[in-house]
């Protein structure tokens, strides 16, 4: 291949002009070319003409060949305008598809600066560039970014919205996405309704909106498009559903803390000082004493004693077992048979035989684990919010072992007991698609006497309509929610310090492409 056929597959993209020479000088390469001399069209009337009035040079920033930066130094004409009746009299040369008017990159250098803005921003953008050859300043790789223009877009039918913090319990921006596409396609400066609404009014033709259960974007959607439907996302109804669930299970929780043992366990002076204070507070409460004054009988602080009036049931203020597990627990029922078959067997021994059934722990963990009595204690009732995810687990995915212990629950239980059923039956509803059968669910909640799942039920009804079609069309916040997770590693990339203008051009130019 000779020297020619070599430049002119390194630089393509100067196929338009005449490469006069290259050179490698002051650790950068050196590309002299100039135009081929053919007429040019004027930019205004149109007329072609090779008359030439003056020259000028350019210097292009091209991009690097093997970690060298790449400069082209284009010669090009002035032009007359042969037309006597044309306003303009001259007008520079130019290549298309090499530079734009005024520019300082070619067209492929200026990709390549995108292509890291997008993927970087500014300061690590900048460094990227530097490494391969192509000197910016970070201004720079932003500016750059910043006059990108934004991607055109219809307003789809089906749209998703949800809210991101920009900084976390502050401020909070709205990200608007195509429901079906998953392509973004705008981000609010806020999480208000108002704006949400203006949104909609400004971009109309929107048939279905996906969202959580925010009263806000609820009331923009209703103002904004009301001819939209409403859609609640499935998700966050099964998320508010399990926070009744762990609620009831801490009201009822006395009814399980002993299904290990089937019978009464003997309770700590904690635990008696603690029902003690309880009875005699709401003993007071009861005739109309007030929290200062209870506070000043008892010789309590006042914070104490509001902690214990706001809380309905004793068992609230009772912790559970704060044992947790640990590397003995599964060799728990052999020590146990171990030590009552031989009373004076040595712990140096029992260690040898646990060890060689795949104990991994140390002698100082068995001698605590033993001293403790661990070996002879029932294993600890479950918590509150263990018997909730177990009642909101699917049946089916539920181990042996576990469904075992629900089981036991749920005999101590008739509350939980019902809970259960109604979990059940409204996670057919969800898997299903019979948002119909709601308001009979609701019904039936409603006649008992589960408090937090009337809570629960009567929440449903204030957003009945959306709820009703979360039940039953195939759409979700899901992708909603995945974009907000994508926006969380741009926020990080960027490390707080960008302003929401350049975190919703980064969003709407390189999640709004995948």
């Amino acid at each position: 291949m000779c020297n020619r056929d070599m430049v002119t597959v390194l630089f393509p993209h100067l196929a338009a002009v005449e490469i006069e020479q290259v050179d490698r000088q002051d650790g950068q390469i050196r590309v002299v070319a100039r135009t081929r001399g053919d007429p040019v069209c004027c930019p205004s009337c149109g007329t072609a003409t090779g008359k030439v009035h003056g020259y000028h040079r350019r210097r292009l920033a091209d991009r690097p060949v093997d970690g060298l930066p790449v400069v082209i130094e284009l010669r090009l004409r002035r032009l007359v305008c042969i037309n006597l009746d044309c306003a303009r009299q001259t007008f520079h040369e130019q290549v298309p598809g090499l530079a734009g008017r005024y520019g300082r990159r070619t067209a492929g250098a200026t990709a390549l600066v995108i292509a890291c803005a997008l993927a970087l921003a500014g300061r690590a953008g900048a460094s990227l560039l530097a490494t391969i050859g192509l000197l910016l300043s970070r201004t720079s790789v932003l500016s750059t970014l910043m006059a990108l223009p934004e991607p055109p877009s219809t307003v789809p039918a089906v749209i998703g919205v949800d809210d991101f913090a920009i900084k976390r319990g502050q401020r909070y921006a709205t990200i608007i996405i195509d429901a079906v596409t998953h392509r973004c396609l705008d981000v609010l400066p806020d999480r208000l309704g108002v704006t949400f609404a203006h949104w909609l009014q400004a971009h109309p033709g929107v048939q279905l909106i996906c969202r959580d259960r925010s009263a806000a974007y609820a009331a923009g959607a209703r103002d904004g498009a009301p001819q939209a439907v409403q859609c609640a996302d499935r998700w966050h109804l099964l998320n508010n559903l399990s926070e009744a669930v762990e609620k009831l299970a801490l009201a009822h929780r006395g009814c399980f803390r002993d299904i290990a043992t089937g019978q009464g366990r003997d309770e700590g002076p904690t635990v008696r000082r603690t029902r003690s204070r309880y009875a005699a507070i709401h003993a007071l409460l009861g005739q109309g004493v007030t929290n200062n004054e209870i506070a000043r009988r008892l010789h309590l602080a006042l914070n104490t004693v509001k902690k214990y009036a706001r809380a309905p049931h004793v068992e609230q203020l009772i912790g559970g077992s704060k044992r947790g597990a640990t590397l003995v627990d599964p060799f728990r029922d052999y020590l146990r048979s171990r030590r009552a078959a031989e009373p004076g067997v040595t712990v140096w021994a029992l260690l040898r035989e646990i060890k060689s059934m795949g104990y991994q722990g140390g002698s100082t963990l068995l001698y605590r684990y033993l001293g403790q009595g661990r070996a002879e204690d029932a294993p600890a009732p479950p918590s509150p919010r263990r018997v909730a995810s177990w009642i909101m687990t699917d049946p089916a995915h539920l181990s042996p072992g576990r469904t075992t212990r629900l089981q036991e629950v749920l005999d101590c239980c008739l509350e939980l007991k019902q809970a259960t059923e109604h979990v059940r039956t409204f996670a057919d509803l969800l898997t299903q698609r019979q948002g119909h059968r709601l308001d009979d669910w609701i019904a039936d909640v409603r006649a008992g006497d589960l408090h937090p799942l009337r809570s629960f039920a009567e929440g449903l009804l204030i957003d009945h309509d959306a709820v009703v079609a979360g039940l039953t069309l195939p759409y979700s916040n899901g992708p909603t929610e995945g974009v907000v997770n994508k926006i969380k590693l741009l926020k990080r990339q960027m490390y707080g310090r960008a302003g929401l203008a350049l975190l919703r051009k980064r969003i709407l130019l390189t999640i709004a492409r995948n």
